[in-house]
């Protein structure tokens, strides 16, 4: 079993910035991508980024100069700095991994953190 536990959510003020992390533990192993969702209110959940264990990310259109996140294969964890928040940017994060090799392949997500960007 793999359990992903975020932090770093919270309230900021428009144009802030947040920092969220995200570490997995657990039967952790051959981890191919760790990536960031998001779900505002009313809407669907959304890609925000992800990126490989091998370092290329992805990034949302929305979060595309704004957002950044980074990988530590070693501890198994996922980041994502948010700068320039928008009140559009208010959602519940989701941490996601996505392991395994030879056609076998696990999802794991984490329960989310709450981002409010408002003044």
């Amino acid at each position: 079993q793999v359990q992903l536990v975020e932090s770093g959510g919270g309230l900021v003020q428009p144009g802030g910035s947040l920092r969220l992390s995200c570490a997995a533990s657990g039967n952790v192993f051959a981890v191919n991508v760790m990536g960031w969702y998001r779900q505002a209110p009313g809407k669907q959940r959304e890609l925000v980024a992800q990126i490989t264990s091998g370092g290329t990310a992805d990034y949302a259109d929305s979060a595309e100069g704004r957002f950044t996140i980074a990988i530590d294969n070693a501890k198994n964890t996922v980041s994502l700095q948010m700068d320039s928040l928008k009140p559009e940017d208010t959602a519940v994060y989701y941490c996601t991994l996505e392991m395994g090799e030879r056609g076998t392949y696990y999802d794991y997500w984490g329960p989310g953190t709450q981002v409010t960007v408002s003044s």
